[in-house]
């Protein structure tokens, strides 16, 4: 490990191995650190399709088309009532192979790109700990003090540091910025079975969302290889994990009122033990500053209904990156270079927070929706997807919108 560094990346997640590759393939000295063992495990196995294009910058699809895992080819959402939904195929929306998308092993994926990272010519470590991130004067990043697996401690100085911590949110904490959103503080409780009941044909690798009868909480069905399927149930905090007893016993209550996940169980085997984790949502009133940028969970993060995290934590990694590079090119590593690509990612990140705000409505519904605005279904199936960059991404949430307030005029009446 050198005492300096053009960058240094701090986690080693699609976020900051994505950034590392980008930043050590344009020929600078790159640091990426992770503080767990690679590979380690990490929930969130299910991809957009729209991960097709950073995957193709980092030179993986390839890969991960060799690696056998599950191919996802729609989603599919379940009502309260167990009523499913009209699966959203992505290639009756487009025919091309950036229309489908994997279910993976998030610690072999994320191996892969720290790998890959390497590959490209980051020094890349892990078991390598953050301590700090050091300022001058000014308020400039200039540099991290680590300490590694031996538990030796390194001043490392460099021009650019970029925060890939997760949820962590390391310089986000540190400096004042992170934003919680008060309606959408989450919790999830989650396993793997093994011989879970899937769809046939093209939807058999679908992400299935489904609701349990009282709304108050939603299931994950994610099929991966080898026959297993990771299954999680996600809830308001208070709802699912105050005064209820141990998590084993929750996620069974739950499962009890899930009238679509319910069958599909009967005759599977839980593999493992049962994990919890609190998913707040969250953004930061900044995303970068002179010397130092966010990318990934470290920036923001918005609830997993819709799978967008991988998605746009690699799209946020090879930005950011991009941005580091130009601005080590130029010798000019301002909040406004480092930061040049927030705002335009943000513009297109606001139509899944809206979705996802829809889909927390009580009185919405994606059937309902279909039915009375049928014109939609290539809108809805595109941010499905993930192509929420494009002009017109957020054509249909005028017509959502008033879909909503007449559910809710109707169940005033009723």
């Amino acid at each position: 490990m050198k005492s300096s560094y053009d960058c240094v990346v701090i986690g080693g997640g699609p976020a900051g191995c994505s950034a590392a590759a980008i930043v050590a393939e344009a020929g600078f000295e790159c640091l990426l650190i992770e503080r767990e063992p690679v590979p380690r495990f990490h929930v969130g196995e299910s991809l957009m399709p729209e991960t097709y294009w950073p995957l193709e910058r980092l030179g993986l699809n390839q890969r991960i088309r060799r690696s056998g895992w599950q191919t996802k080819k729609s989603v599919q959402f379940v009502t309260h009532r167990g009523t499913e939904s009209e699966p959203f195929f992505f290639r009756q929306h487009d025919e091309r192979d950036c229309s489908e998308t994997w279910q993976v092993e998030r610690s072999e994926f994320d191996k892969m790109l720290f790998d890959r990272a390497s590959e490209l010519g980051a020094d890349c470590y892990d078991q390598t700990r953050l301590i700090d991130v050091q300022f001058d004067e000014s308020q400039r990043a200039t540099g991290v003090l680590i300490r590694d697996r031996d538990g030796k401690e390194h001043e490392i100085a460099c021009k650019v540091v970029i925060d890939g911590t997760g949820q962590q949110s390391f310089l986000a904490n540190k400096l004042g910025l992170k934003k919680v959103d008060p309606d959408l503080k989450k919790a999830a409780i989650w396993t793997y079975y093994k011989d879970a009941v899937r769809g046939e044909g093209d939807n058999e690798g679908a992400t299935i969302i489904l609701n349990t009868e009282s709304k108050q909480s939603w299931f994950w069905f994610i099929p991966l290889s080898r026959g297993v399927t990771s299954i999680g149930c996600v809830g308001d905090t208070d709802y699912l994990l105050k005064g209820r007893g141990k998590p084993e016993e929750i996620f069974q209550q739950e499962l009890e009122i899930c009238p679509g996940l319910k069958p599909r169980l009967e005759n599977a085997t839980q593999l493992g033990d049962i994990r919890t984790a609190k998913e707040f949502s969250y953004m930061t009133k900044a995303n970068a500053g002179d010397g130092w940028v966010l990318v990934g969970d470290a920036l923001g993060f918005i609830d997993p209904v819709y799978s967008s995290g991988v998605y746009f934590a690699l799209e946020m990694g090879v930005r950011a990156g991009d941005a580091v590079a130009e601005g080590l090119r130029k010798g000019d590593l301002s909040a406004q270079q480092l930061g040049s690509w927030c705002a335009s990612f943000k513009e297109g990140a606001q139509w899944v927070r809206k979705l996802v705000n829809a889909f927390y409505t009580k009185e919405f519904s994606i059937g309902r929706f279909m039915k009375e605005h049928p014109e939609h279904r290539g809108n809805v199936t595109d941010l499905l997807i993930g192509r929420v960059f494009g002009a017109g991404a957020g054509n249909l949430f005028a017509d959502m919108d008033a879909s909503i307030e007449r559910a809710k005029m109707e169940s005033v009446d009723m």
